[in-house]
């Protein structure tokens, strides 16, 4: 039987081309459903409804879940509620593309000002 985390494992492998986050952890997926007959449903939303990837994106989820083995048909649905927004992200994930990091603008925690 194919376990629901093995999907998400697999869609973990599928990268938005223009941010270097998969979109598991960019938050783009919405739920995984897997049947004992091994048909696999999933729910996925784009950064934005108009997202000139989405086929691109949609197509790489569903191969993404022919790699599991067992699964015989895959549907994803296209869905844009709610709204994704960039608070869906990971933060792991932020840091590993380099976006945010641990590091304060002021390692010292001093004031910045330029007062004597």
């Amino acid at each position: 039987m194919i376990e629901q985390e093995q999907i998400v494992d697999a869609l973990r492998a599928v990268y938005d081309p223009e941010i270097p986050i998969n979109i598991v952890d960019l938050g783009l997926i919405y739920g995984v459903e897997v049947t004992g007959d091994g048909d696999v449903t999933v729910r996925m939303t784009m950064t934005a409804p108009q997202c000139p990837m989405s086929g691109y994106l949609l197509q790489q989820a569903e191969q993404g879940v022919r790699t599991v083995a067992g699964v015989r048909n895959v549907r994803v649905d296209l869905v844009f509620d709610p709204p994704w927004e960039p608070s869906m992200i990971k933060e792991d994930a932020l840091k590993s593309a380099g976006i945010v990091t641990d590091t304060p603008a002021d390692p010292a925690g001093g004031d910045c000002s330029t007062e004597t």
